[in-house]
């Protein structure tokens, strides 16, 4: 690596990438590799530091995930956060218990500004916690650098072996000044440069998909939205002439999408192929109305198509997919509970017919998404397009989807794209769902029973969580009114105030 590089060593913990994600922030290359990689490849490696992340299991349990003893030999500076503390505690001689009290959620930590860790942080600072185990003893020669009401512990370091751990969590946006405390780490332990950009991030993910695909060529089912639009651009560069981009429109775009989808892509130093197969995906959804079912008959179907147009182009090796960091999240795995099956990722069927998945941008967030897309040469027009999920408006219309309402909603969301468009302060997104509800209403003289829209927008920086956007009621109102007066068969609008979590940002 050409770059200073730090290990995440993954111990099953839900926020491994977002971890990475930091150091990445502080312009140090990261990379995630499992908790019992071998000592002698991470020495191969030669990384700064080694952040050890969280987990779901006890240090004391006998199936625990653990790594060796050695790697706390190695001299490579080392920080523990929740379970990784832990295990360090544990593995250096120290004790690990239940907690009398679990701790879940934000509380107060009084940080000693002694340690590295803390400096030019505030001594009292609001933390996220998550655990029911503690360390209750330290190992020989750590001392105490933070505690909470229910967690003495909460922080433990030995300087002179450059061996830290915290009891919280510092990578998520809930911890004050977390960001600092992790650039502390990197920069006053590890002693990190700052040699890392997404210009670095680009060039090894060329690197590997290179090595990944060996001239093979490969085929990328192109959305137009912003992580396929990315995901192209950047295998464009990678493997020039061996990109096929198939368009499949389902039916289920916003208006005038793939007509501009094709304006744009067409033009660009790839094959790209349209295919309108509406028709094929209204038929293979019809009467249904769950969810998850409808996530997975069309991410089937994806895949088929995409097998039925490699067939054309002769030797197609691998499926490329622009998935992102919080669509595995929310997907789960085997041990996540499933949110929502997301088309290219938990809505694969297992005998897919290509010989491997190419996924670039399976570690990034949404807003790393976009920077690689800015610094690819991608237009704005595509770099700060809404998000829209694969299966698109078939997952935003509640209940059965026929074409009746497909067309509603399409009419009803371009107006409200429209207006807040417009807007200087515009949310991270915003969107109309049809809701399955109808209800009584009067236009003019007459009885009307149509159905009802709802809005939704959101502000977030991650999309792992949001906050509802407070749009100006005189904005509301003016959409409002437009909804109603020109999309015949909507007469109610309400407006979605719910934030993520409880609820996801799509309805469905």
């Amino acid at each position: 690596m050409k770059n200073q590089l730090v290990i995440v060593l993954d111990f099953g913990g839900q926020y491994k990438e977002l971890i990475a994600r930091r150091i990445r922030e502080c312009n140090v290359l990261s990379i995630v590799l499992p908790g019992d990689t071998p000592v002698e490849k991470i020495k191969e490696m030669n990384p700064i530091g080694i952040i050890m992340t969280g987990g779901p299991e006890s240090v004391n349990a006998e199936d625990a995930q653990t790594c060796s003893k050695e790697l706390f030999e190695l001299g490579i500076p080392i920080l523990g956060i929740c379970y990784g503390c832990q295990l360090t505690a544990h593995l250096l001689g120290g004790r690990v218990d239940t907690c009398d009290v679990s701790e879940y959620g934000k509380t107060k930590a009084k940080l000693s500004t002694e340690s590295v860790l803390f400096e030019n942080v505030k001594p009292e600072a609001k933390v996220l916690m998550s655990h029911t185990n503690l360390v209750t003893v330290l190992p020989e020669g750590f001392v105490r650098t933070d505690s909470t009401r229910s967690c003495k512990n909460a922080a433990i370091e030995n300087k002179e072996r450059k061996i830290y751990g915290l009891q919280f969590h510092p990578e998520v946006n809930d911890t004050e000044n977390g960001t600092e405390i992790i650039r502390n780490f990197l920069y006053k332990v590890c002693g990190a440069t700052g040699d890392y950009d997404m210009i670095g991030y680009i060039e090894t993910q060329i690197a590997e998909i290179r090595e990944q695909t060996k001239g093979k060529k490969v085929l990328l089912g192109l959305s137009g939205g912003v992580d396929s639009s990315v995901c192209a651009a950047l295998l464009s560069e990678a493997i020039p002439g061996k990109l096929i981009c198939i368009f499949v429109d389902h039916g289920f775009m916003r208006k005038n999408e793939a007509d501009e989808v094709e304006a744009v892509f067409s033009k660009r130093n790839l094959q790209f192929v349209r295919v309108d197969a509406s028709e094929r995906f209204l038929e293979k959804v019809k009467g249904v109305s769950d969810p998850e079912k409808k996530r997975k008959i069309i991410g089937t179907e994806f895949v088929r198509v995409f097998e039925e147009q490699a067939a054309k182009f002769g030797d197609v090796s691998f499926l490329a997919q622009g998935t992102i960091y919080p669509d595995i999240i929310e997907s789960g795995n085997d041990k996540a509970a499933t949110i929502k099956s997301h088309h290219n990722v938990g809505g694969l069927p297992e005998d897919i017919k290509f010989e491997g998945l190419v996924e670039p941008l399976r570690g990034l967030f949404k807003d790393e998404v976009r920077k690689v897309g800015r610094e690819l040469g991608l237009p704005d027009s595509i770099v700060e397009r809404q998000p829209f999920p694969g299966p698109g408006l078939a997952v935003r219309v509640i209940g059965e989807i026929t074409k009746e309402k497909l067309d509603l909603l399409r009419e009803a969301d371009a107006i409200l794209r429209e207006e807040i468009g417009k807007t200087k302060n515009k949310p991270s997104q915003y969107f109309a769902v049809l809701t399955n509800l109808r209800s009584v209403g009067v236009m003019g003289d007459e009885r009307t029973y149509d159905y009802t829209v709802a809005l939704r927008a959101v502000r977030t920086g991650d999309f792992m969580t949001a906050t509802y956007a407070k749009i100006p009621h005189a904005l509301l109102s003016k959409i409002s009114r437009r909804i109603t007066n020109e999309v015949k068969g909507i007469n109610r609008v309400v407006y979605d105030i719910t934030d993520k979590p409880p609820a996801t940002i799509e309805w469905e």
